[in-house]
């Protein structure tokens, strides 16, 4: 476990590193949640098996032991000062794949560009809140702004909705809700094919 220095306190990145690596793959973790989540252990067991170093990374917000995330810029900046950290060392001369659980995927989205990430994995995109009697606004944007390959793997029960498919965006559909932990196996296997077919370029 690595700690790296961020403009809003420590943060933690665990790594599991490839025998020979292709690329890399940097996950962030849910609002409430760490990185122990199934779908972010299926998706990190996915990348290992495809060539793919792994850093999963603890916002500063949770190493500090707070369950309420931070306001989004510290997140962001939390995430940034990690990222580059990695690509200066541990994982020089990757190409990174940028991604993250819910509230974590939609850090990744909104830095994917100033990090020149390669591609984008997305678990449980929260795409609008589950409905309130106010209309709700979709954050559809943040999707789409993502200017390299997507995955959305999101359950075919999530309360906050489906994310369409895109030019460079890919959905897929498993069985269970926002939690992803009806079927771990369904996570993984869609993240190993896409995985698969992406051509990364260092």
């Amino acid at each position: 476990m690595l700690q790296i220095e961020t403009p809003h306190g420590p943060a933690h990145a665990h790594l599991r590193p490839a025998d020979r690596p292709r690329a890399a793959l940097v996950l962030g973790h849910g609002a409430g949640g760490g990185i122990g989540a199934g779908d972010i252990v299926a998706s990190a067991d996915a990348a290992l098996a495809e060539g793919l170093s792994v850093a999963l990374v603890e916002q500063p917000y949770r190493v500090a032991g707070r369950r309420s995330p931070a306001p989004a810029r510290q997140l962001e900046a939390a995430w940034t000062a990690v990222v580059e950290h990695l690509r200066a060392n541990e994982l020089a001369g990757l190409p990174l794949v940028l991604g993250g659980r819910s509230l974590g995927a939609r850090v990744a989205c909104r830095t994917s560009k100033d990090l020149g990430a390669a591609a984008v994995l997305c678990l449980a995109f929260p795409l609008a809140p589950p409905r309130r009697s106010k209309p709700v606004q979709s954050r559809l944007p943040e999707l789409d702004a993502v200017e390299v390959p997507t995955l959305v793997v999101q359950g075919e029960r999530d309360p906050f909705g489906m994310p369409p498919e895109g030019p460079r965006r890919t959905v897929a559909r498993v069985p269970g809700d926002h939690s992803l932990r009806t079927d771990v196996e369904a996570v993984g296997a869609a993240v190993r094919a896409w995985l698969s077919l992406l051509e990364l370029q260092h």
